[in-house]
């Protein structure tokens, strides 16, 4: 299991608490308005969009507010039509590679903040290119691994899934793309309750970071995650799940 998936399953933990802080809704509502406006209000029809409202349900994100930012993108109405989709590159301390996607009505103040946060924290934002090649889009779905075991989901690797990851106490079933819609249907075919089914950026190869390096790279991560602009942030760090685990705590 890659430490970038470790890293949001900590994330997911805590969750609660970025709740509180009254940011975390605000930018799931605009994942949600831009997939929406790019892809179509279906979740059964865009991926994106069923990944964004699948972030909101987790985070206790109430319906009418998923409904509402749904409507604002398909309406294409003016908050979800300034609102741009930007990919910046860089790498952290133990060079870790760092792709981070925000969506901005201000690129200027993105960039700046971005730029700011690696500065700070040993990193550097790079030139575009500079690691997107390290990562790939997959298709990702998330079953319980406490009701189901590797062997009930060999029905998906027949539908074009290329591996089952354990993290903790569930199996992701990772695939192409492409793919997503017909491993989707083929586990639900043979029984299995989905969690969640949607598109993730996985990373091609990591990097070993311990000690003080590994604590660097996390704060990099919280300091980028915390930014108002930032939506995702992905990397290919490797760090044992004991290490992480206290270092969040």
């Amino acid at each position: 299991m890659s430490g970038h998936s470790k890293w949001h399953s900590i994330k997911h933990k805590k969750g609660a608490a970025d709740a509180k802080r009254g940011k975390l809704f605000s930018k799931l509502a605009r994942a949600i308005t831009v997939a929406a406006r790019d892809g179509g209000g279906d979740v059964d029809h865009n991926p994106t969009l069923a990944t964004a409202v699948q972030k909101a349900k987790d985070a206790s994100m109430p319906k009418d507010k998923i409904q509402k930012a749904i409507d604002v993108g398909t309406g294409a109405g003016s908050d979800g039509a300034a609102i741009e989709r930007v990919v910046y590159e860089g790498y952290g301390p133990a060079g870790v590679a760092v792709l981070v996607e925000a969506l901005t009505d201000n690129r200027n103040r993105a960039s700046a903040e971005i730029r700011h946060a690696f500065s700070k924290h040993g990193g550097n934002l790079g030139e575009p290119g500079s690691v997107a090649w390290i990562f790939e889009r997959k298709g990702s779905i998330v079953v319980d691994g406490s009701r189901y075991g590797e062997d009930d989901l060999i029905g998906a690797i027949d539908a074009g899934a290329e591996d089952v990851q354990v993290d903790e106490e569930k199996l992701r079933v990772i695939c192409d793309p492409a793919n997503l819609t017909a491993v989707k249907q083929s586990l639900e075919g043979e029984g299995i309750e989905i969690e969640s089914a949607g598109l993730a950026i996985e990373p091609k190869s990591s990097v070993e970071v311990k000690g003080h390096d590994a604590e660097r790279v996390l704060k990099l991560l919280d300091a980028l995650d915390e930014q108002d602009d930032v939506d995702e942030v992905f990397a290919n760090f490797d760090i044992p799940a004991e290490v992480l685990e206290q270092l969040a705590a």
